[in-house]
């Protein structure tokens, strides 16, 4: 925008300017014209101006030698009778520019006996006019572009400076996004404007945000607080009602038995249930259970060991490599339960699961896969949510599994992902991969387990 106007104003500077130059020039040659004209004294020898020759005074050439000029005195029909030296051929005009030289022709009434007049032609060269044409032209368009530089760094820099503060705040947003803490300060500008208006705007917004933050965070966590001690005071009346219940199954017999042993059946779920909800509560408090060294494959033998009743419908391969995590053995073995009853109970009679332990990267893997229908896409974004549970769950479970292994695996610095598994080339089945934090192998003795795959 600068640029056009400063190309606007200099076309019609350039123009007027332009214009008073020729206007100046031309007056001065008319006024150099009328002035020897003034001076000039022609004298006829003879009686016919056309036969004879003339005497001029002053002298010519040095009249013309200062504006570099040629003058010219001309007969009616244009004989040239007296002229400076090298004088171009300019022919009989009067006020136009002819080979590159302004002329102007005045006519000289003679005196005396002959009568007559001649023609006396001045003309000055317009280069010199032209060459200041030229520098004005040159210096105009020098004009239009330094001063469009300067404009541009000029309004760059108060750009900048006028959008410091908004950069402040834009970077200020950025990092409450990318950190979610909505405590954090807006730097509030200086000046009274615009600018500042928002900014205080925006430290009001977050302030209330960080209110509704808190209060939102002391609700949730009065609520985990319920659950976790809800939960851990349900484990006692729990406990002496299976006993109970155990009790009555064996001692009774016919209706009243079959009526104990259901009531046995659903006590131990809701003690299972209370028992999933324990240990979720626990991870959501944050709640820190000593650790210890664990063997990761130990865990595995153990849990396929408690699950071999229920699984005499598939085949269980394991394959173990000696793995150490420190970490809270019984959640580490109920994550390992979880994620194969997860497999027992999404596949049909007759789907093979294996399970391994080995280390990927600096890191304990545990990996569960099978070759059986697999995870519909629709469901793995959702998959270790609580209370999610599979189209095929046939166990009646109450969708809390997978959201277990998650919580155990990131409360121990871990991660749990799932993916199709791929065998013989073809993805079939699902894999699920849990990565623990490894320590360093003890010294192996003869009670732990080898490479070698087992069967279960």
């Amino acid at each position: 925008m600068t640029f056009v106007i400063l190309f606007a104003f200099a076309v019609i500077v350039g123009s007027l300017t332009v214009h008073r130059i020729r206007a100046d020039f031309n007056r001065e040659v008319a006024a150099s014209a009328s002035d020897l004209a003034d001076l000039l004294r022609i004298e006829v020898k003879g009686s016919s101006i056309e036969g004879y020759y003339v005497v001029v005074q002053p002298n010519l050439d040095e009249f013309a030698a200062s504006e570099h000029a040629v003058v010219r005195i001309l007969s009616f029909s244009g004989t040239v009778l007296a002229s400076t030296t090298h004088a171009p051929d300019l022919g009989l005009v009067n006020e136009t520019y002819v080979g590159g030289y302004r002329v102007h022709t005045t006519l000289y009434p003679l005196r005396g006996a002959s009568g007559g007049a001649l023609y006396v032609q001045y003309a000055r060269p317009a280069a010199g006019m032209q060459d200041t044409i030229d520098r004005v032209r040159l210096l105009l368009i020098l004009g239009v572009l330094v001063g469009t530089g300067l404009a541009g760094l000029v309004g760059l820099s108060i750009a900048r400076r006028a959008m410091s503060p908004i950069a402040q705040l834009t970077s200020t947003a950025a990092e409450i996004a990318k950190t979610r803490d909505p405590s954090r300060s807006v730097p509030q500008p200086e000046a009274d404007d615009e600018v500042a208006e928002l900014a205080r705007t925006l430290q009001s917004m977050l302030r209330e945000l960080d209110s509704a933050h808190a209060e939102t965070e002391a609700i949730l966590a009065r609520q985990r607080q319920f659950v976790a001690d809800a939960s851990h005071e349900l484990r006692t009346p729990l406990t002496s009602v299976l006993a109970n219940l155990e009790l009555l199954a064996e001692t009774l017999q016919g209706e009243q038995g079959e009526a104990a042993t259901s009531a046995l059946r659903s006590s131990k779920r809701m003690r299972r249930l209370v028992a999933d909800l324990l240990l979720l509560a626990r991870t959501d408090v944050g709640r820190v259970v000593p650790r210890e060294p664990v063997d990761l494959d130990q865990i595995v033998v153990e849990a396929a060991a408690e699950l071999g009743p229920v699984s005499s419908s598939h085949e269980l391969f394991l394959e173990l490599e000696p793995v150490t995590v420190e970490a809270v053995g019984d959640e580490l073995h109920r994550l390992t339960i979880n994620l194969i009853e997860n497999a027992l109970r999404h596949t049909p009679p007759g789907t093979s699961i294996w399970v391994r332990t080995d280390t990927a990267q600096g890191q304990a893997r545990l990996v569960v896969e099978d070759n059986g229908p697999g995870i519909p896409e629709r469901l793995r974004s959702t998959l270790f949510e609580r209370f999610v549970r599979g189209v095929g769950d046939r166990g009646g479970s109450f969708g809390l599994g997978l959201a277990i292994v998650r919580a155990v695996a990131e409360s121990h610095g871990g991660s749990v992902t799932v993916e199709g598994a791929h065998r013989n080339g073809l993805e079939r089945g699902a894999r699920f991969m849990v990565l623990l934090p490894r320590l360093a192998a003890p010294a192996e003795g003869p009670e732990r387990l080898s490479s070698a795959a087992r069967s279960v």
